[in-house]
This record gives C-alpha cells, sequence and structure tokens, in this order.
C-alpha cells in the first residue's frame, strides 16, 4: 500500500509517494491557481508514471493521501474570498475595524487603517447580551434577528459570521441565529465564533471568524472538487489536509475551520524538518524553505517547533494555534 503527499505552491505543485518497504518516488508539476485540482491531478499522473503503473492503478493501492494548500492562503492574499456579512452584539460591530488599536507601525501617524474584510454596511448588531459567565442578561430579540437577517439577503453575501459577546461562555444566542440563518439562507456558509474559537478576547475571535467565513466557501468547494476528481480517477483510501499548526484532518474537520488552513504547506514542510532533524539527531536547527513564489523560515529549538496563537496572515488577525512560521514573498523565481 502507498501513502501520497502532495504541497500545492505558488509556482509548483510537489508530489511523493512512500510503499510499506520505504520506497520513495518524487514527482513535480506546474501549479494551477485558478483550479489547484488540475495542477494535482496532472501531478498523480506524472508519480504513476514514475512508479510504472497507471494512475488509477496507483491510486487504488494508496490507503492514505496527505494533502498541504495554499487556496486559504491565496485568498487572503489576494483578497478574493467570500462576501462575509457580520452578526454581533448590539453595540459591538466596529470590534472588527478598532483592532484593538493595532497597526503594523503604531508610530506612523499617516499609515491609514486596513480594509476590515467586512465592510460596516455589512456588519450588523443583534439584540442580545450574555453576562461573562455565560448567563442570559438580555434574550435573544427575535425581530433584531430577523432585521439581520433581512438586510443579509439584500446584501447578497455568500458566508456570515457570528460572533456574540462572551459565547465561548455559551453558545446558546449564537446557535439560535445560526438556526434560524440556515432555515432562511440555507445556500449561505455559516462560521460561529464558539465553534472557531471558543475563548475570550473579543478582538482575537470575531477576527478569526470573519476569517474563516472568508475562505470558508473557497476551501470548501475546492476540497469537494478534489474529492470528486480523486474518487472518479480510482481513489478509495482516506485524504487528510495538513493544518497550520502542523497536524492533519479530515476533509471534513478542513472544511468546517478552513482558517486553520491558511498556513498549511509551510506547517507540512516544516513537520518534516523536524522529523528529519530527529532522525539524524540534530536538536537545533534553522528551517530554510524557499520555492518558487516565497521563502519560508522557522526555527527548531531542542527538538521542537514553537506553537504560536498569535498569528495572521495579510494584516488579518488568526489566533488559532500554528507553527511560529516567518514568510517573506520572494522565491526562486521571483524578480
Amino acid at each position: 500500500m502507498l501513502t501520497i503527499g502532495i504541497d500545492v505552491g505558488g509556482t509548483f505543485t510537489d508530489l511523493v509517494a512512500i510503499d510499506a518497504s520505504g520506497r520513495t518516488v518524487f514527482a513535480k508539476s506546474p501549479s494551477t491557481p485558478q483550479d489547484q485540482s488540475v495542477g494535482v491531478m496532472a501531478g498523480l499522473d506524472e508519480l504513476a508514471r514514475r512508479l510504472g503503473l497507471s494512475c488509477a492503478e496507483m491510486l487504488a493501492r494508496t490507503q492514505r493521501l496527505v494533502h498541504g494548500t495554499t487556496v486559504a492562503t491565496n485568498a487572503l492574499l489576494e483578497r478574493k474570498g467570500a462576501k462575509v456579512a457580520l452578526l454581533t452584539t448590539e453595540g459591538h460591530r466596529d470590534v472588527l475595524e478598532m483592532r484593538e488599536g493595532l497597526k503594523s507601525n503604531r508610530y506612523d501617524l499617516r499609515t491609514p487603517p486596513p480594509e476590515p474584510l467586512v465592510p460596516r454596511e455589512l456588519r450588523f448588531g443583534v439584540r442580545e447580551r450574555l453576562k461573562p459567565g455565560g448567563e442570559v442578561l438580555t434574550a435573544l430579540d427575535p425581530e433584531s434577528l430577523t432585521q439581520a437577517i433581512a438586510a443579509i439577503k439584500r446584501s447578497g453575501a455568500t458566508s456570515v459570521a457570528i460572533c456574540f459577546l462572551h459565547s465561548y461562555r455559551n453558545p446558546v444566542h449564537e446557535l439560535a441565529a445560526s438556526e434560524r440563518l440556515a432555515g432562511e439562507l440555507p445556500e449561505v456558509s455559516i462560521s460561529r465564533s464558539s465553534d472557531v474559537l471558543p475563548q475570550i478576547k473579543e478582538y482575537e475571535r470575531v477576527a478569526t471568524t470573519v476569517v474563516n467565513a472568508y475562505v470558508r466557501p473557497i476551501v470548501r468547494h475546492y476540497l469537494e472538487r478534489l474529492e470528486q476528481r480523486l474518487v472518479e480517477a480510482g481513489f478509495e483510501g482516506s485524504l487528510f489536509i495538513i493544518l497550520s499548526h502542523g497536524g492533519m484532518a479530515p476533509v471534513e474537520e478542513a472544511a468546517r475551520l478552513a482558517a486553520a488552513t491558511v498556513l498549511s504547506g509551510p506547517a507540512g514542510g516544516m513537520s518534516g524538518c523536524r522529523r528529519c532533524a530527529a532522525m539524524l539527531g540534530i536538536p537545533d536547527l534553522v528551517a530554510f524553505d524557499m520555492g518558487g513564489t516565497s521563502t519560508d523560515i522557522s526555527l527548531i529549538a531542542d527538538g521542537s517547533v514553537t506553537l504560536s496563537a498569535d498569528g495572521g496572515l495579510a494584516g488579518e488577525r488568526i489566533a488559532l494555534r500554528s507553527l511560529d512560521i516567518s514568510s517573506i514573498a520572494a522565491g526562486g523565481g521571483s524578480i
């Protein structure tokens, strides 16, 4: 049986097949940014050729396929995500834009504030309130929610982020709002902060939930398309997606928590570096990964890679745990 690893970069898609004896075979194909699944399938054809098999024969022998993707990364960097609406507790719709007063250069008074992923006209306050301990102070107002849902429908938003105050203590109002939305706008993707990041700190929670709502439809559609192509090609094994913390998850989980795939590719590379360093008995290592489009750098100290919950990408805050990786927009193909 085979295990296949696939990493889609900005320039090339790299693949490796490993059999039960540990023998490895590599392949490379150009990436296809318009639809990454096209480049993945072309790479699988090349990998099968190098194994002396047809693609169908290779996939029939493949037990597990592990995939690092840049779909969420590109959507954030290029600002090509979904049109998102935000539901918040009444009076808190500007938390996303205030950003806790943070900016990239705090001493530069002339730097304009970054544009939020959700403009103000798509941010709606709903009358409800929980106490810090999760007790209901003000019940969710049905009329207030009805007005917000009607406005979302008129706006044409395809994804909704829900972030109510103190919902990490008690998700009852977010669940109720989500059920109403799903019933009245079944085609809209819904991300709840109590599901995406159920923890204290309002700005981090709303920002991360908005990022998830922004990239989730694109990631979900890509993974569905890739799964369909793989099944049609004869794959009956399990498909896993690498997450930003270096672990992996089934397709359903990666599609649900799409913001956790923003550093999918670099995190997979770092996990590989850590494994190789351990095999070679090297406890401390600087990992340097130059691709065709960007360069990723990280540090392995005492055999471990630092995990951070203070990350982000393209100026957007993502408070999910991820490997501490620094990236620069210059690679081997950059001019």
